[in-house]
């Protein structure tokens, strides 16, 4: 529908408001509203073109299922329960059955069955993110208890930055510890040095985000065992896929709970456990840890108040159609998927591997980095932009990765990312030789300088453009 006139509706298409020319822009609440026809129609369309950018299998990560039966299968299971609010028990009990069952089948993959001497118990959350939020809650609220308010937390450097928020808006101090380069992973050493008698915690990947490899859990155990302190393993982004790698024989370590020391868990539903994006779960090895991060008030004027996170109300529709996807798949649906995931994954490395201008980043499994010590890897992305591939860029070193999909398993995907690769590190030595700048270097690409360049005046700038990009994000297009 084109846009009608007047100040309501008028704007501009740009690349941060590409319906501007083409639909209403609602500058006001409507004073009539729009038939439910015409207004389901324009986001059918949205939706259908928006969804071309991914179903050919060329975008990184974003997009875990791909699958549009299985999401439409989980939105008819959130439809039936998408105007229930899951604080309410006594008129919803579905959400107690929901979310017990989440819980205790991913206390079930997490080898929860290990844990004894406590009653493992968990939490669903909003996100990889609200999870762990709510490890850091937990861990500070059991710090206050014995006294320690000046908690500090101790993270690898590859870590997620949903840490770094977490600490932030908790007052926990992070201490950040560099990885090897080589493999780029942490070692207990190193995080040894950095714990002192206020540290609440360690964190390890399972795998990390960056490179997709894993911690030394079992080493990172011992250590927290030994100084008496928690473990928080960051399955956020393998904690569905990892498990069914290990039962099909891939090298995968032990992350779960069957490693003593390991105290809470983050594993994504709404990623490899295929389920609509908003929920993660949270496990504790003890009960007790999670009761401590509780909401109680017993005097306000409105009655008793509890809730067992950060979130008042909830849609029911989102603990329905994670239960769903979860009772769905079962643990065949999983495995089979995880064979396609590793093989493809497999695959697409030995492409790479095979490129002299290109190195893998340490010993990955589903998720993958590739760097260059000959050229600047941005001119690779910037090349296979234009034919639909979407990778994530890293610094420090400058690198991109590739989070390997069921999109990515369909028929032709390697070949056409062999194909598309040759022909991008061909452009990128060109370029690289010429001395031109990649487009792409501006967004994902450290400082001149590495991480010593990153001073007060650099960073101040930077934010600053990323809070423009932000704020571009919740606006209108302009009149």
């Amino acid at each position: 529908m084109p846009n009608e006139s007047g100040p309501n509706h008028s704007g501009t298409a740009s690349s941060d408001h590409p319906y501007a020319d083409r639909f209403p822009v609602n500058r006001r609440l409507p004073e009539q509203g729009r038939p439910r026809a015409e207004v389901l129609a324009e986001l059918e369309q949205i939706a259908t073109e928006e969804d071309r950018a991914w179903e050919g299998g060329k975008v990184s990560g974003t997009m875990y299922c791909g699958d549009h039966d299985h999401y439409a299968y989980l939105t008819e299971a959130f439809g039936r329960f998408a105007h229930v609010n899951a604080l309410q028990r006594d008129i919803c009990p579905s959400m107690t059955r929901f979310e017990g069952e989440i819980i205790a089948m991913t206390l079930d993959l997490m080898h929860g069955e290990a844990v004894t001497g406590t009653e493992p118990g968990g939490l669903v959350t909003t996100g990889g993110s609200g999870s762990i939020l709510h490890a850091v809650l937990a861990y500070r609220e059991q710090a206050y208890a014995a006294g320690n308010r000046s908690p500090n937390l101790v993270k690898p450097e590859t870590a997620h930055v949903a840490f770094d928020k977490a600490c932030h808006l908790l007052g926990v101090e992070l201490r950040v510890v560099p990885v090897d380069p080589a493999t780029t992973l942490v070692t207990a050493a190193a995080m040894a040095d950095a714990i002192d008698e206020h540290t609440i915690a360690l964190v390890g990947s399972a795998g990390n985000y960056p490179y997709g490899t894993i911690d030394p859990i079992a080493s990172l155990g011992e250590l927290a065992l030994e100084r008496g302190i928690g473990l928080h393993v960051d399955g956020c982004l393998g904690g569905f896929v990892l498990p069914f790698g290990e039962e099909l024989g891939y090298d995968v370590p032990e992350f779960d709970f069957r490693v003593p020391g390991v105290t809470t868990i983050s594993a994504d539903t709404h990623k490899y456990g295929y389920a609509l994006k908003g929920t993660s779960v949270l496990l504790f090895r003890d009960q007790a840890l999670r009761a401590g991060q509780y909401f109680h008030q017993v005097s306000w004027s409105g009655g008793k108040y509890m809730s067992p996170s950060i979130e008042g109300s909830r849609s029911g529709g989102l603990l329905a159609a994670t239960w769903a996807s979860m009772v769905h798949l079962g643990r065949d649906g999983y495995r089979r998927y995880a064979a396609d995931i590793f093989s493809t994954a497999e695959a697409m490395m030995k492409v790479v591997r095979a490129q002299e201008d290109l190195r893998i980043m340490g010993s990955p499994t589903f998720c993958f980095s590739f760097a260059s010590d000959e050229l600047d890897i941005y001119h690779v992305a910037d090349h296979m932009r234009p034919k639909g591939w979407r990778f994530n860029g890293q610094q420090y070193p400058d690198a991109i990765h590739m989070a390997v999909t069921r999109p990515q398993t369909q028929p032709g995907v390697v070949e056409a990312f062999e194909a598309d690769l040759v022909e991008a590190i061909a452009y990128a030595r060109e370029r690289s030789a010429a001395g031109v700048a990649a487009e792409s270097g501006a967004i994902y690409g450290g400082v001149p300088g590495g991480l010593a360049g990153l001073t007060d005046d650099v960073t101040d700038f930077i934010e600053q453009i990323m809070d423009s990009m932000l704020d571009a994000q919740m606006s209108l297009p302009p009149q």
